[in-house]
């Protein structure tokens, strides 16, 4: 037994605790992201879907599940409140949002191109010079292939931009 005392004191210590519940938590929280990958995938390539079947629906879908998970294994597991990270990103947002305004503003198109339905994968489209088939839109970008198999990437603010 007293073998066995120190591993058993390492185990009752609070931050082990934590830790293991953390590893938990952040395991439901990868399942629960794979389910509703999974989930979202099947309903977008249903065809009575009125949204296109692109990828940047379910990459939304899994950061705001991981936002989520993150800020309760925070909050539960170490104790540091989620809402005061928040806020403090509320005020630097506005200089990380002048550093990334390309990266925004290409996520803003890919969202309002996929949600609008200007493009979808499967559409022949000529964009800044290119064209071809468009094989999936993502959140900063729109992948195409072109009639010799070449897959060529627009960002997704001059897909939105141009007619």
């Amino acid at each position: 037994m007293e073998l066995f005392e120190p591993i058993l004191h390492f185990f009752e210590q609070r931050w082990v605790h934590n830790i293991i519940w953390a590893g938990i938590l952040a395991i439901g929280t990868a399942i629960a992201t794979k389910v509703v990958s999974k989930t979202l995938r099947h309903l977008l390539n249903r065809d009575d879907n009125p949204l296109p079947a692109s990828s940047i629906f379910i990459n939304i879908a899994r950061a705001v599940i991981w936002m989520i998970g993150g800020s309760f294994i925070l909050d539960n597991c170490f104790g540091i409140n989620a809402n005061a990270l928040v806020a403090a990103l509320g005020v630097g947002g506005i200089a990380i949002s002048l550093g990334f305004q390309d990266t925004l503003s290409n996520l803003i198109g890919g969202v309002q191109v996929s949600i609008t339905g200007l493009v979808e994968p499967g559409d022949y489209i000529e964009v800044g010079g290119r064209r071809g088939v468009v094989h999936d839109v993502t959140w900063r970008h729109t992948s195409l292939e072109t009639l010799s198999g070449e897959r060529v990437v627009v960002p997704n603010s001059v897909i939105n931009k141009s007619s």
